[in-house]
């Protein structure tokens, strides 16, 4: 056989190169957003749940506020106690006036699951405030049981100092640390549950009083299930999940702007590229 010259060799890698090359430029572009998403919201991320791989994120380290996507967590430590059965005497410091509410009154009795959905589907600070104050005694030990349970998750840019999500100093998270948060959260059915129920009815425990829950968010999106907050300092925050084909994405976004449709779009981006490895 005669042997290969060299000006063919040259050829051979420019061509193989030009191929690799094409191929890398394709993969890039393959793995782009379409958009920059940064007039969206301050901080996002866009997970696959069942494997922790991260499909997109902006300033997931930032911390801000995280408002009423705390009471996720205060779902958890609830969780915990294993007392979802148990009966809740609503007292006088557990009635709010912050919106929204349940409507709870002192003397109402409800079991703390009943509570948990409220405080999940309505955002109710009232039932927060008596999930709180039921499984800790009092506020500032049960947020030291959220602390606790932040830093077991690994939540390292995070730091609860109340149970419902109001602003204040030390109240903070990041959207990396919530994703953490989310991914636990939503293997536990009473917290899943919740998030995709568009409404349900509960009781106090003698039938005396019902209340109709509903999960306004879902009537406005068209996500599987979602979680959001809002206050003056953290703006529009969402946890969200959403299904197509039998696989599921999770988002969350800090200081939405552009809350709905900018999830929506970034659910697109993410069905769009290939699934995770399964581990």
């Amino acid at each position: 056989m005669p042997p290969i010259k060299p000006i063919l060799l040259v050829w051979c890698a420019i061509m193989m190169g030009g191929i690799t090359g094409v191929a890398l430029v394709w993969a890039a572009d393959q793995a782009r957003p379409p958009r920059s998403f940064s007039d969206d919201a301050t901080a996002l991320v866009l997970v696959d749940p069942t494997t922790g791989r991260m499909l997109f994120e902006q300033a997931p380290h930032r911390r801000l506020p995280p408002a009423s996507l705390t009471k996720v967590m205060t779902a958890l430590v609830a969780l915990e106690s294993g007392r979802m059965v148990s009966t809740v005497t609503i007292g006088p410091e557990a009635v709010s006036r912050q919106s929204p509410v349940l409507g709870l009154q002192p003397g109402d009795r409800l079991q703390l699951g009943d509570l948990v959905l409220a405080m999940l589907m309505r955002s109710a600070n009232d039932a927060c405030r008596a999930v709180a104050l039921a499984v800790g005694g009092n506020e500032p030990a049960f947020v030291e049981l959220m602390n606790r349970k932040a830093a077991a998750l690994g939540m390292t840019d995070s730091h609860f100092s109340n149970a419902c999500g109001f602003d204040g100093p030390g109240h903070y998270s990041t959207a990396a640390d919530l994703a953490r948060m989310a991914r636990a959260a939503l293997a536990e059915n009473i917290i899943a549950i919740s998030m995709r129920t568009a409404e349900r009815e509960i009781s106090t425990v003698d039938g005396a009083r019902r209340f109709t829950v509903r999960n306004h968010t879902l009537d406005e999106t068209p996500f599987t299930m979602a979680k959001t907050g809002f206050t003056s300092q953290a703006g529009h925050c969402l946890i969200a999940v959403d299904s197509r084909e039998g696989r599921s994405l999770l988002l969350v976004g800090l200081n939405f702007h552009r809350r709905w449709q900018g999830a929506v779009e970034l659910f697109q981006y993410g069905f769009e590229l290939p699934p995770s490895p399964a581990r």
